[in-house]
């Protein structure tokens, strides 16, 4: 668990680019969103928050280091599609029993990873803690740590126990995990004057599939979809992204205004459900682009 307060979980909480928050007086604000109270995580826990923002990227393998139970009914366990890779469907844990939390699960976890790694060669593998393991003071990190030397591949620490808080808390906890280990990492194969990233999209019945074509018609290209039919090297890569767009989820605008505050990538909150919504959509992203021929091209694009 010490590994989480140093993301300083308070900081969480108090989201500056929540309309709720600013709408508080200064002390209210300060204090930040209602903690959890005992129950409150009955609804999702942070450890479920953080899977259901991660999972998508498809190309990845995610290990959840606890008992069996926190995998849930490991395959395919996150309804969000794939246009290819389908390693995500796969539920991997280290299945913990009463012997590991007695005397430590750091052997199991680090031989999960390499196995994971070795059998299914991921380009990454992401690693989520439980409550279990929270609990009994597994050095996550450095376990993780030593998997990625191992490997030779990079071994996300996702610090999302389930008692931290609500499951929209594991959203926020899953997109500082990617904040601090993945995006930036790895460079773009070519960038356009159009990259632009798509954050709390998840494609679960392929709408993001209906919304690509739309976006390229105006010659906008979808660099990093977080996390929706998603690939790691893309996500790594979001930091090359000219604007970002947070789609329909509040969750996640910790994650923007860190791709702003790292990176200086602007952003703004839209939908792509409707003929209003997705008319603000191509305005929005052509004036963040800021550029006068992309404008017209939206708005011959809206008037078709």
């Amino acid at each position: 668990m010490a590994a989480l307060t140093k993301i300083d979980a308070a900081a969480l909480f108090d989201e500056p680019a929540c309309d709720h928050n600013r709408a508080k007086d200064p002390k209210a604000r300060k204090t930040g969103c209602s903690r959890p109270k005992p129950g409150g995580t009955a609804g999702g826990c942070a450890f479920d928050g953080a899977m259901i923002t991660l999972v998508p990227i498809a190309d990845v393998a995610h290990v959840v280091h606890g008992p069996i139970a926190c995998a849930g009914n490991s395959w395919d366990g996150r309804g969000s599609l794939s246009s290819g890779p389908t390693l995500y469907r796969r539920g991997f844990s280290t299945d913990l029993g009463e012997q590991d939390v007695v005397f430590g699960g750091e052997q199991r976890l680090y031989d999960t990873i390499v196995e994971a790694a070795r059998r299914h060669h991921p380009p990454a593998v992401f690693v989520y803690s439980t409550c279990v393991t929270a609990m009994i003071g597994d050095d996550f990190d450095a376990v993780c740590a030593a998997a990625a030397t191992a490997t030779g591949i990079p071994v996300v620490p996702v610090n999302s126990p389930g008692f931290a808080g609500s499951k929209n808390f594991g959203n926020r906890l899953a997109g500082q995990a990617l904040l601090e280990h993945v995006i930036g990492t790895v460079e773009p194969a070519f960038t356009t004057p159009y990259d632009v990233n798509l954050v709390g999209e998840y494609n679960i019945a392929g709408e993001l599939w209906d919304v690509t074509p739309v976006l390229a018609k105006l010659g906008i290209r979808v660099l990093a979809s977080i996390s929706g039919d998603a690939r790691y090297a893309d996500v790594a890569a979001a930091h090359r992204a000219k604007a970002t767009m947070v789609v329909c989820s509040r969750a996640l605008l910790s994650l923007a205004r860190g791709l702003q505050d790292r990176y200086g990538i602007p952003w703004f909150e839209g939908s792509f459900y409707g003929i209003r919504a997705m008319r603000d959509t191509l305005r929005g992203f052509a004036r963040l682009l800021d550029d006068k021929e992309l404008s017209w091209r939206a708005e011959e694009l809206i008037a078709t």
